[in-house]
């Protein structure tokens, strides 16, 4: 299994749903519940749900977080680190509400606000520590996983995204290599 690389346990991004950028919040609610439903009743292998530009490539992906984030719009405002430096890990949730206001009135005006507000402004666009080249090896996404805490990984070749490295396709690998040991 050191071996293994990320191209061996990666998603094909064809396989993904997928919104445009310029969708509505409320386009994105509803995509996100029809591609849970497909997934439920087994006729998707996938739920996440990707998020393209208007070149067809690849800038992000939306989870039921991600909804919640776009209704309130003060959360770019927000840089984690600096907020964690700023008053530490005790205090981060309260200081957050009060310094930005965090959902001080988010479902007022819900039905406007899921018209106006696009995918793009509030998409979740990959950072370093969530992107691996289609050729790294598992270990450095084991680090990523644990570390960062993501469910999954933007697989790159070269600058293009080609595919989505689900957390739980590597617990599956590694469960089996594990049931495969010698007691």
């Amino acid at each position: 299994m050191e071996k293994m690389k990320v191209r061996e346990l990666m998603v094909p991004t064809e396989q993904f749903p997928k919104i445009s950028d310029t969708a509505t919040l409320f386009e994105a609610f509803s995509t996100l519940e029809n591609a849970q439903e497909a997934f439920l009743s087994g006729k998707s292998q996938q739920r996440i749900l990707l998020v393209e530009n208007e070149k067809k490539q690849i800038i992000g992906k939306i989870s039921p977080i991600d909804l919640f984030k776009g209704l309130e719009k003060k959360y770019h405002k927000v840089d984690l680190e600096k907020t964690l430096d700023k008053f530490g890990l005790k205090y981060i949730w309260s200081a957050m509400r009060e310094d930005y206001n965090l959902w001080e009135s988010p479902f007022k005006d819900l039905c406007r606000k899921a018209g106006d507000i696009h995918v793009k402004d509030f998409v979740n666009t990959p950072n370093e520590g969530q992107t691996v080249n289609v050729d790294d090896t598992l270990s450095k996404c084991f680090h990523l996983f644990v570390v960062n805490r993501h469910d999954t990984l933007f697989v790159m070749e070269k600058t293009e995204f080609i595919g989505m490295l689900r957390f739980s396709d590597v617990y599956r690998e590694v469960a089996q290599t594990m049931k495969e040991c010698t007691v």
